[in-house]
């Protein structure tokens, strides 16, 4: 038991790493505003097109927040596909559903 854990430990700080050093792109207006985050979470990018930055503030701001939602469903669903692939490769039950937020 106590193998397993560490077992399970150590390749928990390999899916971290690996998610830190994997970026995602959420997209919001047709691809005029771009968001990149890590698969922690962290902003590593925003990117607003000439045309967006033509428009109100008020739109700007929407398709920015946007992005950056669209993003973050990125990588939780990211963070999701790792931690199944981890608890398979665990010898762990299909659907068995590891501690929230354990890899941030």
């Amino acid at each position: 038991m106590f193998k397993q854990a560490r077992e399970m430990q150590s390749r928990l700080g390999d899916v971290q790493e690996s998610l830190k050093n994997t970026a995602v792109t959420g997209e919001s207006g047709a691809g005029l505003v771009k968001v990149t985050l890590n698969g922690r979470f962290e902003a590593l990018r925003v990117e607003i097109d000439p045309l967006a930055a033509a428009e109100d503030r008020a739109v700007q701001e929407d398709l920015v927040a946007a992005a950056f939602n669209d993003a973050v469903r990125r990588v939780e669903a990211m963070q999701k596909e790792k931690m199944s692939d981890l608890a398979q490769g665990l010898g762990l039950p299909p659907g068995f559903d590891l501690p929230g937020n354990i890899l941030r």
